[in-house]
């Protein structure tokens, strides 16, 4: 019989402006955290990626996320949320507009440690001690990178990471006792720069990464199948800006699948002024997808411009 797996990632708009202002937010029930409880409750995933999810030191936000999707019928006593680059203060001009100590100085946008950070949550047991955190990746040591155009200062270009939050290698332990390796990540959006686009160019390597690592050009030798791909490339393979070529060769990878998951709006997982696909589940071509779509939540807010999306994998 085949083991059935639901693996899930979405950006649940869970950042606030300031630390410990999640927490306080789950503990006092706020209604945009009932509402992302519901959701995933109704989803039911086996493994959820949750981006933009604020960290903390001490993970206290993510832990009381967590017991109210126990509270709703859904425990996840695994998890991983290692510190991100989200936040995370380089002590360099990044920008170089002259200051440092400011949000976009920081290795991955933010006002604090963790802003917009990521979060694994796992019904199944994660081997924590097995994963590969690539945070610290240079963004100059990767193969083929388009840094040389970002317009960095030296000083800037040897300390400038490559991911904005993450790139992690997670292996979950399947009821067969096989791994199922996780490649999570959250790219910075490409925008917001001028016409370096030095966002761009940082966006598009983000999704390269995976591309290099699977062929095997990177320090760590590429994840054995089965594994899939998940998380934000914050990138529509089509409309909106940015450097599309990485995202294109991924989709049309013959070790991957794209499932193209799809709901109320089609294959888009944003709206940003118009429908955007910008959120990704790319298993390995050894897996079977059984299933797949887009689940909007409910409101007006800004958590709605976010859309979840789930797929189903059978393991033989």
């Amino acid at each position: 019989m085949a083991e059935s797996l639901r693996l899930a990632t979405w950006d649940a708009g869970l950042s606030r402006r300031g630390p410990g202002l999640l927490l306080s937010d789950i503990d006092k029930g706020d209604a945009q955290v009932r509402a992302a409880v519901a959701l995933i409750a109704g989803v039911r995933p086996d493994v959820l990626l949750l981006t933009g999810f604020d960290w903390d030191h001490d993970g206290m936000a993510l832990a009381a996320f967590a017991a109210a999707l126990k509270a709703a019928g859904l425990g996840y006593p695994h998890r991983y949320a290692p510190r991100p680059n989200a936040g995370m203060q380089s002590g360099l001009d990044l920008d170089g507009n002259g200051r440092t100590g400011e949000p976009r100085d920081a290795q991955g946008y933010g006002r604090f440690t963790g802003q917009g950070g990521m979060a694994l949550l796992s019904r199944l047991p994660l081997r924590a001690e097995a994963a590969r955190d690539f945070s610290a990746f240079l963004w100059a040591d990767l193969p083929g990178s388009l840094i040389d155009g970002a317009g960095l200062a030296p000083k800037v270009r040897a300390a400038q990471r490559l991911p904005s939050t993450g790139h992690w290698d997670v292996p979950v332990v399947l009821p067969s006792g096989r791994d199922l390796h996780l490649l999570a990540f959250a790219a910075t959006p490409p925008l917001f720069d001028g016409p370096e686009d030095r966002n761009g160019r940082r966006n598009r390597d983000e999704t390269a990464f995976w591309l290099r690592y699977l062929d095997g050009a990177l320090p760590e030798p590429p994840p054995p199948a089965p594994f899939a791909i998940l998380g934000d490339a914050d990138l529509d393979p089509a409309r909106g800006e940015g450097r599309r070529d990485a995202l294109a060769a991924l989709l049309s990878d013959p070790r991957l699948h794209d499932p193209q998951p799809a709901g109320d709006r089609g294959t888009a997982t944003a709206v940003y002024g118009a429908p955007l696909r910008l959120d990704y589940i790319l298993p390995s071509a050894d897996l079977r997808v059984t299933g797949a779509a887009v689940v909007w939540p409910d409101g007006p807010d800004e958590a709605a411009r976010r859309a979840l999306v789930w797929v189903d994998i059978s393991l033989p």
